[in-house]
């Protein structure tokens, strides 16, 4: 079974039980914990605090959580949200003049004025298709004008008829999908509880006829290691591949009525920055930010944080244009740590991203962005956004891209699904079976570089809040070279087929793991700490 999310950078792993189990609670916080004295590789966030931040001060920072919306009344967030302080709440009127009306807490790219929002979109793949398609679906190889656009027609075709093909042959699953959920809800009402295990289910052979029915259907299931929580969720994902991601006939952007291939006018949208679904975006700025020591899910890396929400990323494929005007946002709004955690594998209005990245070095901001969850090395396929331009040169010098590691240093030090790049991804950090927010006061546990990233921005801004006179470029170097170098023989990252071990050093540029307590050393020596 391939993994239950095949979009770039989403969740891939989950629990929807009320109470933690004892699986869940050996999760929690253990990315901020110690190698040496927790025998887990985390980032050393605790040890850090208690040692070397007990006795100094802090100024606030601003970090933009650009991603699908974050839900800002989660009680382990609010304390931790970014507030517009030239704006007057609800009046209808662009106070500080910005250009967006009423953006207390940031602003959402995909939606409208009247308050509409994109839920769901097309892969990019997909755009690309319908609209090269209709171009050349009938053209004559022999006499084209344009060379490199038939050779990318013919690339998008590829990929997108082998994908369609993969989830219609996966379709079947969405009816046992079905099955499974109804399943589920009736075995959940007779025990009674909203986790049960496989003992649970056996005893349930004489039940009334439904709920032992069901219990077999669960069984044959979890036997194999499978919840019903995963089979649900991936028929639901494949249902989302059929009418919306693959699906030629779909086009949401109606809803927010502009011309994405034109970005004169960036001022569009509404500011609702929680959107219909706020899921990733709430676990990634809970990385980040949640309120720390408050006993409450798990702990945030910065304490010193104010989270600006930036909304730019549907069910499906972030739009350039939107991704462009989400970073400009950031930048113009005083963000001078940005979390990216999403990707994609084309980006046919790059112009509009390349534009912007300069602006990092003018306004002294550090971005942060996911790998990717593809299993990929990126110094051999396209992961954007990137800061790299078409002819090589950097347009920001003030980026870090960020592959997932797991808890134990062992052969599955990776995660399995992580991409990687010697020369295109700079660090690693913990980004496997992390415990953290989920809306509407909920917890869960999550995988992906999506998860990693936000941990590496979270490092960035208490570096830059217990040290505010080091540079965007300054951060960035210390989180390079502080990065807890591992030399060992890891499980190299594959979808598909059976893996092979590789030495973790030839994964990335720094061949190392995020460490706030060796960053803060460092710190240390290159600027004076705020007392």
């Amino acid at each position: 079974m391939k993994k239950i999310f095949v979009t770039a950078l989403v969740l891939i792993v989950f629990s929807t039980a009320f109470a933690q189990s004892k699986e869940e609670k050996k999760l929690v916080n253990w990315h901020n914990k110690d190698l040496k004295s927790d025998k887990v590789f985390g980032v050393s966030t605790e040890k850090a605090y208690k040692e070397l931040l007990k006795n100094k001060t802090s100024q606030p920072v601003i970090v933009a959580v650009i991603d699908g919306g974050t839900d800002i009344n989660h009680e382990d967030l609010k304390g931790n949200i970014w507030t517009n302080p030239k704006e007057i709440p609800g009046n209808g009127i662009d106070d500080d003049k910005n250009g967006y009306v009423d953006d207390i807490h940031g602003w959402n790219f995909i939606g409208n004025a009247k308050g509409e929002n994109v839920n769901a979109d097309n892969f990019e793949v997909t755009r690309l298709f319908t609209e090269l398609d209709a171009k050349y679906k009938n053209a004559d190889p022999n006499n084209i004008s344009d060379k490199n656009e038939f050779e990318l027609y013919n690339k998008v075709k590829d990929v997108y008829t082998k994908k369609l093909d993969e989830v219609k042959e996966e379709s079947e699953m969405v009816k046992t999908g079905r099955e499974i959920k109804i399943a589920d809800s009736i075995v959940k009402a007779y025990l009674k509880k909203q986790d049960y295990t496989l003992k649970d289910l056996k005893k349930l052979s004489k039940a009334p006829e439904n709920v032992s029915t069901s219990a077999e259907k669960l069984t044959v299931w979890l036997m194999f290691g499978i919840k019903a929580a995963d089979l649900i969720a991936y028929a639901e994902q494949t249902t989302n591949d059929l009418n919306y991601h693959y699906n030629t006939e779909f086009n949401s952007r109606s809803i927010v009525g502009d011309n994405y291939k034109d970005n004169s006018n960036r001022f569009y949208g509404n500011s609702d920055v929680i959107g219909p679904d706020p899921g990733h975006g709430t676990f990634v700025a809970g990385e980040i930010g949640a309120v720390r020591n408050n006993g409450k899910g798990a702990d945030g890396i910065a304490s010193n944080v104010q989270l600006m929400i930036i909304r730019v990323v549907p069910d499906g494929d972030e739009r350039d244009k939107d991704v462009a005007n989400g970073i400009r946002y950031a930048i113009e709004n005083g963000a001078k740590v940005i979390n990216m955690s999403f990707g994609k594998s084309f980006s046919p209005q790059k112009k509009f991203v390349d534009e912007v990245l300069p602006l990092a070095d003018k306004y002294d901001v550090l971005l942060v962005h996911a790998a990717g969850n593809d299993a990929e090395n990126n110094d051999d396929v396209d992961n954007f956004p990137t800061n790299i331009a078409d002819d090589g040169t950097l347009l920001t010098g003030n980026w870090l891209t960020v592959g997932a590691s797991s808890m134990q240093k062992g052969d599955d030090l990776v995660g399995n699904f992580s991409n990687y790049g010697q020369k295109t991804v700079e660090v690693f950090a913990p980004g496997v079976d992390l415990w953290g927010l989920k809306p509407h006061n909920g917890y869960e546990s999550a995988s992906g570089t999506s998860m990693a990233s936000p941990v590496v921005a979270g490092v960035a801004a208490v570096i830059r809040s217990y040290y505010p006179n080091l540079t965007a470029k300054q951060v960035k170097e210390i989180i390079m070279q502080s990065a807890e170098k591992v030399d060992i023989m890891v499980q190299k990252p594959m979808e598909t087929g059976r893996s092979y071990k590789v030495n973790f050093s030839s994964l990335s540029v720094t061949g190392g793991i995020v460490n706030l307590y060796n960053a803060l050393l460092m710190a240390e020596k290159m600027g004076t700490a705020k007392n």
